[in-house]
């Protein structure tokens, strides 16, 4: 079965991107509980976050697509 025009991967990524913020601020907040554990599975997926001692944070990728969309915001 062919893959949905909202399953390609572009749209996967605007998705994460703009949902980057929302989730960074959940973890300052340390509420990541509160974070989609389907979102959580696809950061990590893409290594704009990773698993570290039992607790979530960026990586450097992570962190160069949050200054990105610094940029963008401006």
């Amino acid at each position: 079965m062919p893959s949905s025009p909202s399953s390609s991967p572009s749209v996967r990524l605007e998705r994460l991107r703009a949902a980057l913020p929302a989730t960074i601020e959940f973890l300052q907040r340390r509420r990541a509980d509160l974070i989609d554990p389907v979102l959580i599975d696809d950061y990590v997926a893409i290594n704009w976050f990773e698993w570290h001692g039992g607790a979530l944070r960026l990586t450097v990728t992570g962190r160069n697509i949050c200054a990105q969309l610094a940029i963008r915001a401006r």
